[in-house]
C-alpha cells in the first residue's frame, strides 16, 4: 500500500509537475508566453534576448523547490531568489505580470486543477518576496 503525499510534502509536487520533463515544459511555456504576449513586455525587457539560460535556471530551481533533485544548487550553487533579482526594479505590476505569465503557462499543462491552483498560490509567495526585496534595495539607493 502506498501513501499518497499532499502537495508540498516530500516529492509530491515534483511528481505532480511531471518531474523534470514536466517542469521544463511548464517553464518553456512560461517563457513562450512572456516572449510573445504584449501584456508581459515590461518583464520580458528585464531578461536577455536569448531565454534558454533563464529557462534552464528556472527549471533547475523549480526541480528542487518542488521537492525533486536540487539541480540549481548542483549546477550553479546556492540561490536566494529575492537577492538575485534585487538589481531589478520590481513592483506590483512586474510581480503581477510574472504571475500572469505563469498562470497562462499552467493553463497549457495537463496538471490536475488542484495542483495548478496550489502551484500558482505557492509561486506567489516568492514573487512577492522578490517585489519586497527590490523595493527595499531601490529605496535604500534613492534615500
Amino acid at each position: 500500500m502506498s501513501l499518497k503525499l499532499a502537495f508540498g510534502e516530500g516529492d509530491a509536487s515534483y511528481k505532480a509537475a511531471g518531474e523534470l520533463a514536466g517542469i521544463t515544459a511548464l517553464v518553456d511555456d512560461f517563457y513562450a508566453v512572456m516572449d510573445t504576449e504584449p501584456h508581459a513586455a515590461v518583464i520580458r525587457a528585464m531578461h536577455p534576448g536569448d531565454l534558454s539560460s533563464s529557462g534552464q535556471r528556472l527549471s533547475y530551481f523549480l526541480s528542487g523547490w518542488l521537492g525533486g533533485p536540487r539541480l540549481y544548487r548542483e549546477h550553479f550553487g546556492a540561490i536566494s531568489i529575492p537577492d538575485i533579482h534585487k538589481h531589478l526594479r520590481i513592483g506590483s505590476e512586474e510581480r503581477d505580470q510574472w504571475l500572469w505569465c505563469m498562470q497562462r503557462a499552467l493553463d497549457r499543462q495537463d496538471y490536475p486543477p488542484e495542483f495548478k491552483e496550489y502551484l500558482l498560490a505557492q509561486l506567489s509567495i516568492p514573487a512577492e518576496r522578490v517585489r519586497q526585496r527590490s523595493q527595499l534595495e531601490h529605496a535604500a539607493k534613492s534615500g
